[in-house]
């Protein structure tokens, strides 16, 4: 499809084409106008990364994100939460604990650092009323699954007592590993699960990133509905490209969010893509308006 063509006119001609050949409530959901401005559902607690939109002051992303119904903003750190709190907007995925996303619990050297971020930012986090916290696994540097594993259980279970009495939740993002985030140790939802379940704990989960997944295993339904319990938030985005999720992408999303609802999720579904378009919030827009199912 031509780049020059508009969202709006290459959705027409979809449903043009699909008329034309008798075909019945083809792209059910992509077939309206996602650009259109109408009250949201309420099915879905929407989020959106600041970092996607880094041009932007946070306070003037907080004005647009409530315009569009757009409840919490994903990782903002402690000097960001004034500014949410000032727009009634909830911190849905903190973040300003880790060290970066390479080195993480999955090697002993970084523990004692991690550990005394994380037991100081923990109560940060319940002091200000929010729940997530974010963590990474980090580059496996030559590491087996299962030392990964062994390693961050070690180092995990130095601060989940103190995630369990602030009733914070950390949660362990799962990345792609073979075109983002090369050698990237928690790169497959059954890793991350089997991570979980060895701590043992509710103060444990995972950060389901639709684009991420995606790319790894792909099997995007199934892996939400046979790992639903150990996921606490997912992050969209398009594959190819971590653009726009439109008509020029792989994944539909108004299926894959329906499937994360019929799990009885209660969480937030964050928009992390990547704007290629001149006006961003139109984007944003629409893309809530794509997975507002």
């Amino acid at each position: 499809m031509a780049e020059e063509l508009s969202r709006r006119s290459a959705l027409k001609n979809i449903v043009a084409g699909t008329a034309a050949l008798g075909v019945s409530a083809a792209l059910p959901s992509f077939a309206i106008e996602p650009d259109q401005s109408t009250a949201l559902k309420g099915n879905v607690n929407h989020s959106v990364c600041q970092w996607c939109f880094g041009d932007m002051e946070l306070d003037a992303l907080c004005i647009e994100a409530k315009k569009i119904g757009i409840k919490a903003i994903d990782l903002v750190g402690p000097s960001g939460w004034p500014t949410l709190k000032k727009h009634g907007l909830d911190s849905s995925m903190c973040n300003g604990a880790e060290i970066n996303l390479v080195d993480g619990w999955n090697d002993p050297k970084f523990h004692a650092t991690l550990i005394k971020n994380y037991s100081e930012m923990i109560p940060k986090v319940a002091a200000a009323g929010y729940k997530q916290l974010i963590c990474f696994s980090g580059n496996r540097r030559g590491k087996d699954d299962e030392t990964g594993l062994n390693n961050c259980v070690e180092g995990l279970k130095k601060v989940i007592g103190i995630a369990e009495k602030h009733n914070v939740v950390l949660v362990m993002e799962l990345l792609n590993s073979k075109v983002d985030h090369s050698d990237y140790q928690c790169d497959t939802t059954k890793w991350g699960a089997e991570l979980a379940k060895r701590l043992g704990s509710e103060n444990f989960k995972l950060l389901y990133d639709i684009y991420h997944m995606q790319i790894d295993e792909g099997n995007v339904i199934s892996n939400i509905k046979k790992y639903h319990p150990y996921i606490s938030h997912y992050h969209t985005a398009g594959v190819p490209g971590r653009n726009e999720i439109d008509d020029t992408q792989e994944l539909f999303y108004p299926a894959i969010i329906k499937a994360i609802l019929a799990t009885g999720f209660k969480g937030y579904l964050a928009q992390e893509f990547i704007p290629r378009y001149k006006d961003k919030i139109k984007s944003l827009r629409d893309a809530v308006n794509i997975c507002d199912v």
